[in-house]
């Protein structure tokens, strides 16, 4: 008897079939997003089994001696030149000296080649960048970011013709060129492949000359740097009616480069993005004529416009924004903790009272993950890889992180942080976090749609050849495909169901944990565990939901939840084994541990209440969340003992909340940061004169209890206490502005 013959004609056949019918269909624009990109860790949480040993070869990111002078020089001194206040209120702008400083000095080129005259610097030091220039400026960061993101620069470094690269590099990268790349049409929104606007390929005379081109007709809005560019990379919708340049009539998305200077541009015209002073604005294009050499990546890539996008976002997404997430949950940390400490309310530090701590320790664990999350991203960008999904996951929960924070921030800070002025280092912050939620995909939609919805075709080890089985139009072969990897894939889904069965009924206590790990050994067991878990609750979702799946969004949306946690908490266990282990930072990973552990139970049990299969819910968790042995979140003590961190100095505050900001002359953090420093010199004299019995240390140097000198340190310490915790006012007549038409 022939086995395989067999099976194929009464297994894999009927299989096949139902298979088919069931899974979701892709449309060819769903196809492109999904095949855009690469794979990494993601596909390793997906396995069910992480190979740590691919770790191995991920080493901490690191600036060169050309990055760190850099920092150093241009971008310290480019700190120096911002001011937030100055820049938001009075200027609504960047001064025009800080726009030359920016162009002159090679801002605009970070991720350009130097053989096209860009710095050709690495993912890690383009993070950097942004992430320090954001400390000082939001208008700022995001004006150095996203010419270096999803824009002209990148795309045509990814698609451009040679011609192409040589003409327009070079000039973006010296800051000749302003680009801004404009995406989203007034009535598509976040659904970008139901843009409206349009180019025609006709012959037009210009110069005397006959041209073949494209009639271009745009409405665009939300654009960044809009209003400033001077040339704009366009998406719109191609036609070519008379089969100028193929044969397809409709090639449909595409890109091009035009010149913001042609006869029916329009540009100038700015929106106001939560009171934020970067240059945003909408643009139209009325009957421009371009050549149809402004295609990015020539003829060839007409109607490839999407998939073009989808790939030059797989690595954009996870800098700039998470880089600058990672600035701003480093800085509420930094300051609230410091804030925390000076302010003393009912005789003692603020940071001493549990409701504060609950916000100090959430601020240092966020601070350390984000941060984390962002080197480890970083490291696998530097190894070539162009992760769509960890790009998602890292846009999407970086963000999200930085709302949290900030929003902790602002409570500990309290009337301080509500009263705008020079001195309200917290206040911008908060405002622009609508901004980072909304832009490169907002995150409802990247939670919902596109975490786990694309991750699980892209990341799982069978499920995408088993896709693309199910589209053959030949269905002989992809019967042959599909026979060739579905018993794999059962045998696969088996072994995971044993796995993470066992693991959860003993705690993973019996796995080998790898090697090197010390005092994470059981949470990288119990990430082991999850990981099971994940892709057995997966695999049965997508067995029993089959293409309805796409619709349930909220139950997508968890198993997202789920495969990001897993991935932060890879990166929060790499880092503290990067920085040397240190014991004393073991709190923020045990933090950082406990909580993913919680989130990701309470998200699979959600998952599991809300699978339509009844039978199928109650063996999973039966098999999964056996009772009496449930994660918790951190307890009060590591949260206070985490939250501790933040209130004294020590090398553990340093790898933390860093010096990111040293030398660049923040006045209002400098002060905090001053009025810290004393506050923690003086404390030993403070704790003498309360154990004499004496409230006030100036009794104390009546009585002689003190020294002049203890009682001048005192003095300059009460005075920056004093300074710090001021707010600001003004004249009546600053308040006046001139009336605007409605």
């Amino acid at each position: 008897m022939n086995w395989r013959a067999w099976r194929r004609q009464w297994l894999t056949e009927p299989l096949y079939r139902m298979a088919r019918d069931s899974m979701p269909t892709l449309s060819p624009t769903e196809r492109q997003a999904i095949e855009a990109g690469d794979v990494w860790w993601d596909a390793q949480i997906f396995s069910g089994k992480p190979d740590w040993g691919t770790l191995v070869n991920v080493k901490p990111v690191v600036l060169n001696a050309e990055e760190q002078a850099f920092m150093e020089g241009p971008v310290a001194q480019l700190c120096r030149m911002l001011n937030d206040w100055e820049i938001t209120w009075r200027h609504g702008d960047l001064p025009a000296p800080v726009w030359a400083y920016i162009k002159q000095n090679g801002f605009f080129g970070m991720i350009i080649p130097k053989e096209y005259g860009g710095l050709g610097f690495s993912a890690y030091a383009h993070s950097e960048v942004v992430r320090r220039i954001s400390v000082r400026s939001i208008a700022a960061g995001v004006t150095v970011m996203v010419p270096n993101s999803l824009g002209p620069g990148e795309l045509l470094m990814q698609f451009g013709t040679e011609e192409q690269r040589q003409y327009w590099l070079p000039r973006l990268a010296r800051g000749e060129e302003i680009p801004c790349f404009g995406l989203t049409s007034a009535e598509a929104g976040s659904d970008a492949s139901a843009m409206t606007d349009t180019g025609v390929v006709c012959r037009r005379d210009v110069d005397g000359i006959e041209t073949l081109g494209i009639l271009l007709n745009w409405r665009k809005r939300y654009i960044t740097l809009s209003p400033v560019a001077t040339v704009m990379g366009l998406a719109f919708r191609l036609s070519d009616p008379d089969g100028l340049i193929g044969d397809t009539p409709e090639p449909g998305i595409s890109l091009a480069l035009v010149p913001t200077n042609l006869p029916g541009v329009t540009i100038g015209r700015r929106h106001l993005p939560a009171m934020q002073a970067f240059q945003n604005g909408p643009t139209e294009g009325s009957d421009v004529f371009v050549s149809i050499d402004a295609l990015i990546g020539g003829v060839q890539r007409a109607g490839q416009g999407w998939q073009m996008l989808m790939s030059a976002l797989a690595a954009g997404r996870g800098i700039s924004l998470p880089s600058l997430s990672a600035a701003a949950c480093v800085f509420a940390a930094h300051t609230s903790g410091a804030y925390a400490r000076v302010r003393t309310q009912f005789g003692i530090p603020i940071g001493k009272f549990e409701g504060v701590q609950e916000k100090l320790g959430r601020l240092a664990g966020n601070a350390y993950l984000v941060e984390a999350a962002r080197r480890f991203t970083c490291s696998g960008l530097q190894l070539g890889y162009k992760p769509s999904v960890v790009s998602a996951i890292m846009k999407l929960h970086a963000t999200e992180r930085m709302r949290q924070s900030v929003n902790d921030a602002m409570d500990v800070h309290a009337g301080k942080a509500v009263i705008d002025g020079p001195s309200n280092y917290l206040g911008n912050l908060y405002r622009a976090l609508p901004v980072a939620i909304t832009v490169e995909g907002a995150n409802i939609l990247t939670r919902s749609l596109i975490v786990f919805g694309q991750g699980a075709i892209r990341a799982h080890p069978y499920l995408m050849k088993e896709v693309v089985a199910f589209g053959n139009s030949d269905q002989t072969a992809g019967e042959d495909a599909f026979d060739a990897v579905i018993w794999k894939h059962l045998a696969h889904s088996v072994g995971n169901a044993l796995r993470a069965s066992g693991m959860a009924w003993t705690a993973a206590r019996f796995i080998s944990a790898p090697h090197g790990t010390g005092a994470t050994a059981a949470y990288h067991r119990g990430l082991i565990r999850y990981s099971a878990a994940f892709a057995l609750v997966s695999e049965v979702a997508l067995l029993t939901l089959g293409g309805s799946l796409k619709r349930k969004e909220m139950l997508s949306a968890r198993l997202g939840d789920v495969l990001a946690e897993l991935y932060l908490l890879t990166a929060v266990l790499k880092r503290w084994q990067n920085e040397g282990q240190h014991e004393s930072d073991l709190p923020l990973v045990k933090w950082c541990a406990e909580q993913a552990f919680a989130t990701i139970e309470k998200r699979l049990d959600d998952v599991l209440l809300n699978l339509p299969v009844r039978s199928a819910s109650w063996v999973l968790r039966a098999l999964l969340l056996p009772p009496g042995m449930r994660a918790t979140p951190p307890s009060d003590k590591t949260t206070a003992l985490c939250a501790n961190m933040l209130l004294e100095p020590s090398d553990t505050r340093d790898r933390l909340v860093g010096a990111v900001w040293d030398g660049h002359d923040s006045p209002s953090v400098e002060r905090l940061e001053r009025a810290f420093e004393l506050v923690v010199e003086v404390q030993p004299v403070l704790d003498r004169v309360r154990h004499a019995g004496l409230r006030d240390w100036r009794v104390a140097h009546a009585n002689g209890a003190i020294t002049q000198a203890q009682a001048d340190a005192l003095e300059a310490a009460e005075q920056a206490v004093a300074a710090v915790v001021d707010v600001d006012d003004f004249a009546a007549d600053e308040f006046q502005r001139p009336q605007h038409p409605a």
